[in-house]
């Protein structure tokens, strides 16, 4: 990050306005990239945007070595960069910018993508995989504020219970450090199927409302009968939700869930099989205490 501050620019704004706003600036390397074209960085710069950064980057080293950022960081700059991600001759380096968040899931797409488009991805292998241990709060730089990352009935890992007492009580910056007991199954990149332990101690629980901001008045106005539940002894309870038409996807295999679903609905959320949403006749509305109002 350093390297990106101390030699600014205007024609790199996009970054320094993301290490502002508390973004961060990552890459990764393209084994054998310094062989795309122009073109190809261009339509992969797009693709990145898709999934919010801000901006992408990128280095060449092939023959001579070429990279967006000549201009402005120079090329002492950028060969320290390129050192940096452990590249090598004929790779490739790209570089994205903005959240946290847009910054993993970029990357992520353009791995994928770089990997669909050089037929780097075996076809008929299946690789499970548990992922546990989730952050339980994320970082909204908006408002300056921690939000669950799940739901807040979420329950912390056992052993991150006093990091949680202590970041509630001041100590903030521990918030991204508390791990939650959540969990998603994914097979060859694909979530297909997620879930949690639930907290069952009403201290706990309390704990977590506070976090998120409510008072203890407020706390009790909107979830008191839970609490009250919470104090007569819940026992520890989860689950975990299977979705079948995104572990079908990766049997298939397609990209596109629709292919997969019996009465898929369009994009205006009609379903064709079945003409809905349709018309409801008044004694439905009564049923219902609901009336139609045309403006």
């Amino acid at each position: 990050m350093s390297l990106f501050k101390d030699r600014i620019g205007p024609a790199i704004a996009d970054y320094l306005g993301a290490l502002e706003r508390g973004g961060q600036i990552k890459g990764i390397v393209v084994s054998g990239g310094a062989s795309m074209s122009r073109k190809a960085l261009d339509e992969l710069q797009e693709f990145a945007k898709r999934y919010g950064a801000a901006a992408l980057a990128w280095i060449k080293l092939g023959d001579e070595l070429s990279s967006s950022l000549l201009k402005v960081l120079g090329n002492e700059t950028v060969v320290d960069l390129a050192g940096i991600s452990g590249a090598q001759k004929g790779d490739a380096v790209l570089i994205v910018a903005g959240k946290s968040d847009a910054v993993a899931a970029s990357l992520g797409a353009l791995r994928n993508e770089i990997a669909r488009r050089e037929n780097l991805i075996p076809e008929n292998v299946f690789t499970p995989l548990w992922v546990t241990e989730f952050p339980m709060f994320e970082y909204h730089a908006e408002d300056d504020r921690y939000y669950s990352m799940h739901h807040p009935f979420t329950s912390p890992m056992d052993e991150d219970v006093p990091l949680f007492e202590r970041a509630v009580n001041g100590e903030k910056e521990l918030f991204g450090q508390i791990r939650a007991k959540a969990y998603d199954t994914v097979i060859n990149g694909v979530e297909v199927a997620g879930g949690s332990i639930r907290i069952h101690r009403r201290d706990v629980q309390a704990l977590v409302f506070k976090a998120l901001g409510m008072t203890e008045e407020m706390a009790r106005a909107r979830f008191g009968f839970f609490l009250e539940a919470l104090s007569y002894g819940t026992p520890p309870h989860g689950g975990i939700a299977s979705g079948i038409e995104r572990t079908l996807m990766v049997l298939v295999p397609t990209e596109n869930i629709r292919d997969v679903m019996a009465f898929p609905k369009t994009a205006s959320a009609q379903d064709l099989m079945i003409d809905a949403p349709g018309e409801v006749d008044q004694k439905q509305l009564a049923e219902l205490h609901l009336k139609i109002v045309h403006d």
